[in-house]
């Protein structure tokens, strides 16, 4: 177990944390996208389109769910984010209606 000493002397000798650092950030030609995560270049504005607004109205539906089982300034916290999250979908809708007309 170690002393107060010991726990100070460490602490204090420690260099600080610099998020800023260069030696903390990585080259450009180090990062490298995860093909998990990566958008296929050739795919379509309707197709993206299509799905965020299915990713939005999932969204908007466990924002719900969880407003439900949460009481008072939290569920009107759970709430908000799913109005939020509504009126994005609304916006996507609105654009993939002006791509794709469906008359």
């Amino acid at each position: 177990m170690l002393n107060d000493n010991a726990k100070t002397s460490h602490t204090t000798e420690s260099p600080k944390f610099d998020p800023e650092s260069p030696s903390r950030k990585p080259a450009m030609a180090e990062r490298r996208p995860n093909p998990i995560f990566t958008i296929v270049p050739t795919v379509n504005s309707e197709t993206l389109l299509v799905h965020a607004c299915e990713t939005l109205a999932s969204a908007s539906v466990m924002a719900s769910e969880l407003a439900f089982i949460l009481e008072g300034p939290k569920c009107n916290l759970a709430l908000a984010i799913q109005q939020m999250i509504s009126l994005a979908e609304l916006s996507v809708n609105r654009v993939l209606d002006q791509v794709d007309p469906q008359e």
